[in-house]
């Protein structure tokens, strides 16, 4: 859980109930340091909360739909899910390993997106921008490097 996110209070000021469940699954999503499938986040809690898996994926739909929390493409049908940007999560890209299908946060200043620029040229409303970094993360790599004949 994110010691600086008051989880309770970031449900009331967009008008949602703070039931236990929404705020086990956003202390689950802010507890993380990398962005969460909902099969991840749905087995988390399911450990010591019995939870139906339709009842997950409608809390992150409601949690997305709210700004509270930000659903990251994996490349195909599959979503992460990770904290919105707020004061106390900067916005940052991510890096999605096509080998192992995992995510990472990478850091804020790593690779940075102006959208005033884009703004100027583009005539409608931009609500977000995602950028993610595709590749073979540094695990899948040492693999590759162990298993490899000599």
């Amino acid at each position: 859980m994110c010691r600086f996110c008051d989880y309770p209070k970031m449900l009331e000021k967009v008008d949602l109930q703070p039931t236990p469940k929404r705020l086990k699954i956003l202390e689950i999503i802010g507890g993380n340091d990398k962005p969460l499938s909902a099969q991840d986040i749905f087995k988390t809690i399911n450990r010591t909360d019995g939870i139906n898996r339709v009842t997950v994926y409608r809390i992150l739909d409601l949690l997305v739909e709210n700004g509270l929390a930000e659903r990251i493409s994996t490349g195909g049908r599959s979503f992460n899910y990770g904290m919105a940007p707020n004061d106390h999560h900067s916005p940052h890209p991510h890096f999605y390993c096509t080998r192992c299908g995992g995510m990472e946060c990478l850091n804020p200043e790593s690779l940075t997106v102006d959208p005033v620029p884009l703004l100027r040229m583009f005539p409608g409303r931009i609500d977000s921008v995602e950028v993610r970094v595709d590749g073979i993360c540094d695990n899948c790599l040492r693999t590759d490097q162990t298993s490899a004949p000599s």
